[in-house]
């Protein structure tokens, strides 16, 4: 009230053409059907009939908020990306948080693993640093990561979560007892998206101006500090408030206590990783921080809400494969697998143009190349240029300065199933991490989750968890 309103624009088509009646078919009479030639309902319905794109298999239920990173530690010496050039520097980012086995309506307090996915519009193009809230993942190869899924969606028959299946994979596949103790510790259920840390997960590569390479991965902490939900107020929540982190999220960058976290690298030499006693590109293994300290790098802010959901958060898709000069990938199996599959989905969900899309174009560096044409094709599709390699009439030509590290590769071709130590660093986490307490609260969350499985599941996997924690089998 006493606000000026402001003035409607002209209510028209989806091309342009003004409308003069809003909201009532053209019938024949005030009683009479619909006519066939009523193309104003029939772009109504054909338009709503279309609106609700397939949701992502996984981490379909999520939020959004844009902002900035800022450089505030200089680490040119590793990284040659321009995005890293100078203290102080701002590039402007898109993050999407979210769960990852829930579908959409799911509530968002539920024990899951979290995503925190940025996208750095960068002069250089744009990079998707893909992270959760965890250091370290369930599986390490990625033939295995639809199994993964399947078994943490729903029953085929029942259409129901399924204790079984889950708790069934994990005690199979016993590498992913440290995802699982993390999962279930304290910090299993993230009080909102701002009291959570991000970590890259996987090992890359940063390369400094002078072509000399290293080993890095990414965490990214927040500076709001960690708060987690017990078991009982998420349940509470999840009937109460499901939208609780979404809209934790948004009305604290609406009401401007704009979140922010601090990003940090780890660095690990060639000869460093040879020597490593594991293999470092193991996505269910941390390098220690007492030998490999956290580096800091600059700050991330979100300070800005999406206008309109779908066409900035729904649509927003994200790619390991995005990477920038001076970052690049390492030799981990689950990041190749990952750069393959993410884009695939992309293409699936939005289709083969989508990163032409307003909130995955590239913001601060010019697109050229020889794609073409497909459905959703948007701008000009790159005018009158060739669509040709090579051409003779100036179509884009590549750059032998943004030519990848040269790394050499022997070995027989085979599939192999890693038979490396899967319990010291569980071990560690259960007995110097946590403390007495948080020993106890993760045991009884996984006997929570357990109890509802076979007798013969549950079982294996006391005592595999007997064997990594070390404790009495009848902590359970």
């Amino acid at each position: 009230i006493g606000q000026m309103l402001p003035t409607p624009d002209l209510l028209t088509t989806s091309v342009g053409v003004p409308v003069a009646v809003g909201g009532s078919s053209l019938t024949i009479g005030t009683r009479g059907p619909i006519v066939l030639h009523d193309e104003l309902f029939i772009e109504e319905m054909a338009h709503f009939t279309r609106e609700r794109i397939p949701e992502r298999v996984v981490h379909a239920r999520g939020a959004g908020a844009f902002g900035y990173f800022e450089v505030t530690n200089d680490i040119t010496q590793y990284c040659k990306s321009k995005m890293f050039e100078k203290v102080g520097k701002r590039t402007p980012i898109t993050a999407r948080f979210s769960t990852t086995t829930g579908e959409t309506g799911t509530p968002d307090t539920i024990r899951d693993t979290r995503g925190f996915a940025l996208k750095f519009y960068t002069e250089q193009g744009n990079w998707d640093l893909v992270c959760n809230n965890t250091p370290i993942f369930f599986i390490r190869d990625p033939m295995l990561f639809p199994s993964l899924t399947h078994a943490q969606k729903r029953n085929p028959q029942t259409n129901r979560k399924d204790p079984n299946a889950f708790w069934d994979f994990i005690t199979l596949r016993p590498e992913s007892l440290h995802e699982v103790s993390m999962l279930f510790s304290e910090r299993g259920i993230p009080d909102g998206y701002r009291h959570m840390d991000a970590f890259g997960n996987h090992a890359f590569k940063m390369v400094n101006s002078a072509g000399r390479a290293v080993y890095c991965k990414f965490h990214i902490k927040s500076n709001q500090g960690i708060k987690s939900l017990s078991p009982e107020k998420a349940t509470a929540l999840a009937g109460s408030d499901p939208d609780y982190s979404a809209r934790d999220l948004y009305d604290a960058v609406q009401k401007g206590d704009y979140p922010s976290w601090t990003m940090y690298i780890q660095i690990m030499s060639f000869r460093d990783a040879e020597l490593l006693p594991f293999n470092p590109f193991d996505i269910t293994k941390v390098w220690y921080k007492a030998d490999f300290p956290l580096i800091p790098v600059g700050i991330l802010t979100l300070n800005k809400n999406p206008l309109n959901y779908f066409a900035e958060v729904e649509q927003v898709a994200f790619a390991p494969r995005n990477l920038i000069p001076g970052i690049e990938p390492s030799p981990d199996k689950m990041l190749y697998g990952r750069m393959f599959a993410y884009p695939d989905a992309q293409r699936y969900r939005l289709g083969v143009n989508y990163a032409e899309i307003p909130v995955n174009l590239s913001h601060n560096a010019k697109v050229a190349n020889y794609l073409r044409d497909g459905f959703m094709a948007m701008g000009d599709n790159q005018g009158n240029k060739p669509n040709y390699f090579p051409n003779s009439f100036g179509g884009p030509s590549p750059d032998a300065q943004y030519r990848e590290v040269v790394s050499k590769v022997t070995g027989d071709v085979d599939r192999y199933d890693d038979k490396d130590d899967y319990m010291i660093q569980v071990r560690k986490f259960y007995m110097d991490v946590l403390k007495e307490d948080e020993r106890q609260n993760l045991c009884k969350n996984i006997a929570s989750s357990l109890g509802h499985a076979h007798a013969f599941i549950q079982k294996r996997a006391v005592i595999g968890l007997s064997y990594s924690y070390l404790f009495d089998l009848n902590t359970f």
